[in-house]
């Protein structure tokens, strides 16, 4: 018997060798995919009562928890006038799980909307500010003043790593002038310079020109300063800033006009800004974008800069986008969802990893913002790795 199925295996073998064989496209190796990519989704349309979730701010606490904040969209889709909350998440695992949803700011039929986080590292404080638009107010109905059917500012923080916040302060006065109607700060992100300064991005409105800017504190958040406009031809407003490893600032901008974004630097802290120019190669379907340092040569090996947005000209293609030089040229990107996809915020852990909170869907852009972390090796696809500063 034993012999019988030796014969009948060859045979067997023989048969097959033929229809087994590999052709010439499956003989080429799979490339092995480098580094870490994960992904969470953090705040889903639908859930907790809520019909839309919009606007991502992500922040990294001193002691590495990460926090999510968006718009909570109640009844209904859309900008103000709409019933909007300010609600947050935590994750104290970096990103894998998240805690139930909390809200911070309800103003009942009235928006608290557009956010932008900034975390402190020399005080530890965690600030969010947000506008707050009453009953009826939004971009269109806005009209000039610090109060009444305008936009207004308020400012909300926590020196508990998030746990409990502070009762809203109004710094209308201070991130506003008063011929000003509308604009928003970030939405996104903030930074702090090497100096201590705070920085926030923000874009005024006002009798149909809108310009980027930012506002400045110097004592830690207790007061703050307008600093000057980019010039930009009242074209600019949505915006991120990052410092470079000279001490200037770079000023990333969303456009209202072409499919290009707008930069401007400043070399005095955000007092005064170069001329707006467009960069070729950060194409964008006018729409938010996120920027953030990932290492500097003071502290790490080289500079990098992280940029993230949905690179084609319509809400599609969330791309992350590397450079070294100071954001003049983007050598590097990589895709992190190919569908529908808008506006974003980048964070950095304490392990070196990168953080993207972000809009996307499906088939509809505002189904879901998601959290995805990754490595310098993924972005790169192992060509490039962070060493330490000798």
């Amino acid at each position: 018997m034993e012999s019988i199925n030796l014969q009948w295996l060859l045979v067997a073998l023989v048969v097959c060798i033929p229809a087994c064989t590999p052709g010439p496209t499956d003989s080429e190796p799979v490339p092995e995919e480098k580094g870490l990519f994960e992904q969470t989704d953090v705040f889903v349309a639908g859930e907790e009562g809520i019909v839309e979730y919009r606007i991502p701010v992500l922040v990294t606490s001193n002691k590495g928890t990460l926090l999510a904040f968006c718009d909570a969209r109640v009844d209904k889709p859309g900008d103000p006038p709409n019933n909007i909350d300010l609600v947050m998440k935590r994750s104290t695992d970096q990103g894998r799980t998240w805690s139930p949803l909390k809200v911070l700011l309800d103003v009942g039929e009235g928006a608290t909307a557009d956010s932008c986080g900034l975390v402190d590292r020399q005080t530890g404080t965690i600030w969010v500010f947000t506008v707050y638009c009453p009953v009826g107010v939004g971009t269109s109905t806005a009209k000039p003043g610090l109060s009444g059917d305008t936009f207004m500012y308020w400012a909300i923080k926590s020196d508990d790593d998030g746990e409990t916040w502070s009762e809203k302060r109004d710094v209308t006065a201070m991130f506003k002038k008063a011929e000003w109607k509308s604009g928003s700060p970030g939405p996104g992100r903030g930074m702090q310079m090497r100096n201590g300064r705070l920085i926030v991005p923000k874009y005024l409105v006002k009798n149909g020109y809108s310009a980027s800017h930012v506002v400045f504190s110097d004592d830690h958040g207790e007061t703050w300063k307008i600093g000057g406009e980019a010039h930009s031809n009242g074209v600019t407003n949505e915006s991120q800033v990052a410092e470079l490893s000279d001490g200037s600032l770079l000023l990333n901008m969303r456009g209202t006009e072409g499919n290009q974004r707008k930069i401007s630097r400043s070399t005095d802290g955000g007092m005064t800004w170069s001329d707006t120019t467009e960069d070729p190669t950060l194409i964008e379907p006018r729409c938010q974008a996120s920027l953030s340092n990932f290492t500097n040569i003071h502290d790490h090996d080289k500079d990098r800069i992280l940029f993230a947005n949905p690179a084609a000209l319509e809400r599609r293609n969330m791309t992350v986008r590397l450079s070294y030089d100071g954001g003049h040229t983007w050598p590097v990107a990589r895709q992190v969802h190919a569908g529908p996809s808008a506006y974003s915020c980048l964070t950095v852990l304490p392990d070196m990893t990168a953080g993207l909170l972000y809009e996307r869907g499906d088939e509809g852009i505002y189904e879901k913002i998601s959290f995805a972390r990754f490595d310098l090796e993924w972005i790169t696809k192992g060509k490039d790795k962070i060493l330490s500063k000798e």
